[in-house]
Parts: C-alpha cells; structure tokens; sequence
C-alpha cells in the first residue's frame, strides 16, 4: 500500500506551488485534483500582482508585499526547474482614479507620479478624464505560470491524481490518514486543504469559503506593443501580454458555482476598453471566460493548522491566489514541517471561523 508523506487537495496555483516545496523540502507528495490541474481560478485570473494596499486588505499587506518580492526568483527558478518560458512583466501599472476622496489620498500615497506626459508613456490611451498616476508593479501570465509549477512538481517527483472529487479528510486515532475520493483512498499522515471555492465541501470540517464569480477577456491586439503597462480603471482594467494579447476583467459576482459567461456582460468590459484605447475597436476577441474566486466572511485566508492533528488549511486567496502562492508555498511548508513560519499567520487560522461539518 502506498503513502506520502502529504496529500495537498487542489492542483491550482496554490496547492501546486506548495507541493513543490515541500517536495525540495525532501517530503513526498501526492496532489489529488477534482478536475484537471490549474484549470479553475488559476486559470481564470489575470495576473496582476498588485500589492501596493489599494485594494489588498490591511491584514495581507505583509503578506502581500513579501511575496510580489519574491516574485523574480520564484519565476526564475520555475524557469530552469520546468524549462518553460513565464511570461513575467515588469513595466508597472497606470492607475486612473475614480475612488472616493479615502480612496484618493490612500492611492496617491502608494503611488508615483508618471515619469512622462501620458501620451508619451501610453500613445494609444484615449485622452484621460481623470487623473491618473504610476504604480510599481508586476504582472504574469497565470496560464504559463501554472504550467510551469506543475512541470517542475512533476519533474521533482510529485505526485498528481486528477479527475476525481476528494469527499472526505479520512482520520484515525484522532488523527489523519489520508483522503477518500468518489473512486478510491490515499493515505498520508498529513493533509492540506488547497481547494480553493471547494475547500469547505470536505468533510469532517467546513471552512466558511464561497465562490465569487469574475467574467474576463480575452483581446489579440492589432498591434503587438500596443499597450506596455497594466491599465487599471474602477471600471475596467487591461492585462498586456508580451505576445500581443490583452486581458480584459472583471466582475464581482455572488452566483454561486456559476461559470456561465453572459454577452452583455462581456461587451460591456469590450466597450470599457476601447473607450480607454479605441485601437481596440478592431481587436478579435481570442476567449471569453469566468471564473471562481475563493472568498471568506471577512476577506482574510484561511491559513495553518485545524483542530484535527495533521490536517491543515491554506484557503481563501480570493483575487490574489496568483500574487500569494510563492509566500503561502512557504508559510505552508514550514507550519506542516512543524517549523516556526518567518511571518505571523494568527490572523489568517482556521479556528476563528471552524464549523463542524
């Protein structure tokens, strides 16, 4: 009979990038995905990694910050491990506020006045009605990213099961053995619960975790460099790829497991871009999709050790799954090496919210 040392429930970004770690942590580990790996809100996200706290709840910002630094040495490494290709851009954000006054000052402390006139750093940009200001950003393709976290897991030795829902956490001697999917049983002494909007459908706990809808786009732009930074709107932002695409979100939905996308929905963020660079009243649109976030009563993850020995959580990254999975990889491996995390996860632990299943 085989075992590992960890099951980590969920192949999205998160459950991924901790696999790996601890798989260069010299642990073996099994990931047992519901679906097909990085095909959820991995793959729906755009991949912004903005972490300067206009929109990052104050208790992420550490979190938040620590991680977008981590950022180039993570891809880096994924690079060599995977030999792909992460599309990892660093020409930062232009933010066109119309927030509240708060909001206003909160941004313009975080942000940087444009090193240009805007018609030089952006041409293509319609003639703003508002002001506008720079942010230190970076952004990356979570589609190639994904990809990468589960080329190098494979290639270090993890372990992936797909295709099948894990029902249950199964526990003995009041601690874990393993888990039960709709075929079959895995064992391993010890169990993280990576599985984002699904997370809390597994018995014997259910954490307060809930989908939130987002529908996005796709645009192949008329020209390649038609955009170089992220153009953020309270209405609407653009994601440029360095291969000429630009992704164009997103919604804020409470629908439940609806990944349905609606037309008018999506010609409406269309037409938000274009009124921001009419150039792309002539782009095809590639895709439509929408995907489901993981969100939490109070906006926090749901990170660390439950009251079951052996079985963890790392849950409820809602839109930032992408810019926290390098820093959760390595909160997460220390607290199931039993080790004292570098940062203070109290906040973000399981039982200020448990419920019994």
């Amino acid at each position: 009979m085989k075992t590992w040392d960890v099951i980590v429930i969920g192949g999205g970004i998160v459950g991924l990038s901790l696999s790996l770690e601890l798989r260069k942590r010299g642990a073996s580990v099994l990931v047992a995905e519901r679906g097909e790996c990085g095909r959820e809100a991995s793959h729906a996200a755009g991949g912004m990694l903005a972490d300067c706290g206009i929109e990052i709840p104050a208790g992420l910002q550490t979190l938040a910050t620590s991680s977008a630094r981590m950022y180039p040495d993570f891809v880096r490494d994924l690079e060599l491990d995977s030999d792909m290709k992460v599309d990892l851009r660093d020409y930062g954000s232009i933010l066109f506020l119309g927030l509240e006054h708060e909001e206003l000052e909160t941004a313009f402390a975080l942000a940087h006045p444009l090193p240009s006139p805007l018609a030089e750093v952006e041409p293509a940009l319609a003639p703003p009605d508002r002001a506008a200001c720079y942010l230190r950003e970076r952004s990356v393709d979570p589609r190639a990213l994904t990809l990468a976290v589960l080329a190098a897991a494979r290639r270090q030795g993890v372990d992936i099961s797909s295709g099948e829902d894990v029902t249950a956490v199964n526990m003995c001697d009041g601690g874990v053995s393993g888990v039960t999917t709709r075929k079959t049983s895995f064992f391993a002494p010890k169990v993280v619960n990576c599985a984002g909007a699904w997370s809390g459908q597994i018995a014997p706990l259910a954490f307060p975790t809930r989908p939130v809808k987002g529908q996005m786009l796709c645009l192949l732009s008329p020209r390649r460099e038609l955009l170089k930074h992220v153009i953020r709107t309270p209405e609407v932002y653009l994601i440029p790829r360095s291969d000429g695409r630009i992704v164009v979100g997103s919604t804020l939905e409470e629908a439940g497991f609806d990944k349905r996308t609606d037309v008018s929905t999506i010609q409406r963020l269309r037409q938000a871009a274009i009124a921001l660079v009419p150039e792309l009243q002539n782009a095809k649109i590639l895709e439509d999709w929408a995907g489901l976030r993981p969100g939490t009563p109070d906006s926090l993850l749901v990170l660390g050790a439950t009251s079951v020995l052996g079985y963890y959580v790392a849950t409820g990254h809602f839109r930032d799954g992408i810019l926290l999975a390098p820093i959760t990889a390595k909160v997460m491996a220390d607290v199931v090496q039993a080790k004292n995390p570098e940062y203070d996860i109290a906040a973000f632990s399981p039982q200020r919210f448990l419920l019994a299943a």
